[in-house]
């Protein structure tokens, strides 16, 4: 047997492709499935309806520390936290190097600064890491390869794994594809890992469903109060938050639940 070290092998990504239509510059990853996008003449507003869901823990948290995205993609995410919560430190954690430059070459992502950080690193380590624990209030989490079918990352343990990095109380987002065996497993391994404290917002795009987590103390919020609190975050974030809420009334009347008038979670 050779006592000679392997070396090790460079993973093998998707092209980094783009299309531009009608004043919106699009994500590929060699395919027609889109992965992002931007407005060239707003490059800080968040252009798809399902980045602007995955904001959706906005009416439940206040003024995070730590905002973290795995995946980076069009770097939508990272720049609308950035911008819009400037007391908020913004982590994305991005595997592909190609993706990194181009979200800065072409989606306008800002330099690194004392509030954002960008890692080429594998997700699934990154938030696995025991120095991750309890040290990060929001999660975001949008991971997707070339086929843009399915996350990449969607097992029990990463759940688990992103809930031990949330602090008490905090939330992920998830962006899930509802057309697909992968919504299921999915957001079977999410109740799991969150102790089925998950709730979810009516499909958008072409098939895109985002799940909210919750972590630590249960909360119990009247639909009322929830309302009200849509209304300060379209004031000051200029996101569609009663939309929101909304969608999350709706979703849980299709379960068949029993809409009481305070939301348990």
């Amino acid at each position: 047997m050779s006592n000679q070290k392997k070396t090790p092998r460079t993973p093998l990504y998707a092209p980094v492709t783009f299309s531009e239509q009608a004043g919106v510059r699009y994500l590929h990853f060699g395919t027609e499935w889109v992965q992002g996008a931007m407005r060239l003449r707003k490059p800080f507003k968040l252009e798809l309806e399902y980045a602007q869901q995955m904001m959706a823990w906005l009416l439940f948290l206040d003024a995070p520390q730590h905002v973290a995205q795995l995946g980076l993609g069009a770097a939508s995410l990272t720049k609308a936290c950035w911008q819009l919560l400037p007391q908020t430190a913004v982590t994305a954690v991005e595997l592909n190097p190609d993706v990194i430059a181009c979200a800065h070459s072409m989606f306008a992502l800002p330099p690194e600064d004392d509030r954002l950080t960008v890692l080429e690193q594998d997700a699934a380590e990154w938030v696995a890491h025991p120095k991750r624990a309890r040290t990060v209030d929001v999660l975001q989490v949008d991971l997707y390869d070339a086929t843009a079918r399915g996350p990449v990352l969607e097992s029990l343990a990463f759940y688990q794994a992103c809930r031990r990095a949330l602090r008490r109380p905090g939330m992920l987002t998830v962006n899930l594809f509802g057309d697909h065996p992968s919504f299921v497993r999915n957001l079977t391994n999410l109740r799991a890992a969150f102790d089925d404290r998950v709730l979810c917002l009516p499909e958008v795009h072409q098939g895109n469903v985002i799940a909210l987590a919750f972590n630590g103390p249960a909360l119990e919020v009247s639909w009322e109060a929830l309302y009200q609190r849509a209304l300060a975050v379209e004031a000051q974030y200029d996101l569609p938050a009663r939309k929101w809420v909304k969608g999350l009334h709706q979703r849980l009347q299709q379960m068949g639940s029993n809409l009481a008038p305070i939301l348990v979670i």
